[in-house]
């Protein structure tokens, strides 16, 4: 049995690389958003919704999946859902209209809801318990790797043949990634089932609801400012399309280095990391209107945004993982339905105050659900038990 576990590296690798195109899916609308509003006639606030529907479907996805597939074969779930991510790109790729292109979204929602429910957990299943660690790591850092090839690649690709063949290069590796798992991944029987109930666990626990309710609001401020950080950097920064993807690839190469600074702060204080990366997010979207003509000031903040954003997913799931560890199959899911509300909410209501207010409101807006976030943590955030601090501590 061992053996046959330590064989199975080839499925790891097949499901990091599914974990990068879904990634790298979700976050391609970024760098293109602006070439598919004049492409397709809508507004760039109209464009988010490429963002918010996605979030929205994923948040639905990631619980019902998780409960739904409870008797069928892991293997057979996760092809369904690759192949869903293959008619979604193809979808958007051909889109006549924004509406086509939505319902090309709407699928992607639901894949990468469904995808992150069953595949985040899935090296335990793959490897021998002492690589169960390393398999982990080696899926989550497709994450990171789809992060930083999504927005900059759409970028390049956008404004050097257009958003189409942005969405055609994302069609061709989720049909790579498709091919990888059916000839990689082995049976996979279910081994636990999640109950209805074991989902709203993590929320009868104060630090779990401490910690969805911080994770919203600084998720909400996020990306109601970074779905539309391109048009700033175009319009207020005057960087043009080179430069841009070269700033969004910097930024989330930098937001590797920050996962690694995020664990290695979390390991010692949860609370205390959570509160800096939140400060540190805060911090550049409140100055970005003020220093946003000056480009070399407009780096420095973003510099310091990207490394912190990076550290903060690693901060928040070592939170929720340590807030109710009894249920955590549960809490993933509803961990992810957080994340994806948090994107939809967050990207939507972004849209409304650049349609309706500017850029520079946005960032102000986004700066403020930040502070809400900190408040949240910094008030209500302690524990009030001795094994619940040593928890989270």
């Amino acid at each position: 049995m061992s053996q046959q576990k330590s064989s199975n590296w080839l499925g790891v690798f097949a499901v990091a690389l599914s974990a990068t195109v879904f990634c790298t899916t979700e976050f391609l609308p970024v760098g293109v958003l602006r070439y598919i509003g004049e492409g397709l006639g809508v507004s760039e606030g109209t464009a988010g919704l490429m963002v918010t529907a996605p979030g929205l479907l994923a948040a639905v996805a990631a619980p019902a999946v998780t409960v739904a597939v409870k008797n069928h074969d892991r293997r057979l779930v996760l092809l369904g859902l690759s192949l869903l991510l293959v008619i979604s790109n193809l979808l958007s790729m051909v889109a006549p209209s924004f509406a086509v292109l939505i319902v090309g979204r709407v699928l992607f929602g639901i894949a990468i809801g469904g995808f992150w429910a069953i595949g985040a957990g899935l090296g335990a299943r793959l490897v021998e318990e002492r690589q169960v660690g390393r398999a982990t790591s080696t899926i989550f850092a497709g994450v990171s790797l789809g992060m930083l090839i999504g927005g900059p690649a759409g970028a390049i690709i956008g404004d050097v043949i257009g958003w189409r063949a942005a969405f055609g290069a994302a069609l061709a590796i989720s049909v790579i990634a498709f091919l990888a798992q059916l000839f990689s991944l082995p049976k996979l029987e279910v081994e636990q089932r999640v109950r209805p109930a074991d989902l709203l666990g993590i929320a009868q626990t104060h630090q779990g609801r401490v910690g969805i309710i911080a994770m919203f609001l600084v998720l909400v401020g996020q990306f109601a400012t970074y779905t539309y950080i391109t048009p700033f950097l175009a319009q207020k920064s005057g960087f043009g399309g080179a430069a841009i993807s070269s700033i969004l690839l910097g930024y989330t190469a930098i937001g590797l280095l920050g996962n690694f600074l995020g664990g290695a702060g979390a390991s010692r204080s949860i609370r205390k990391t959570f509160i800096a990366t939140i400060i540190f997010l805060m911090v550049p979207m409140l100055l970005l209107p003020v220093l946003g003509a000056s480009q070399s000031g407009t780096l420095l903040l973003l510099a310091i945004w990207g490394l912190s954003y990076g550290a903060m997913p690693v901060a928040l799931q070592m939170w929720m993982a340590k807030a109710a560890p009894q249920v955590a199959e549960g809490g993933m899911a509803l961990f992810v339905a957080n994340f994806q509300i948090s994107i939809a909410v967050g990207s939507f209501a972004g849209g409304v105050v650049v349609d309706s207010l500017g850029l520079f409101d946005a960032m102000y807006f986004g700066g403020l659900m930040s502070f809400l976030s900190l408040a949240s943590v910094v008030l209500v955030g302690r524990i009030h038990t001795p094994k619940q601090a040593q928890a989270v501590a």
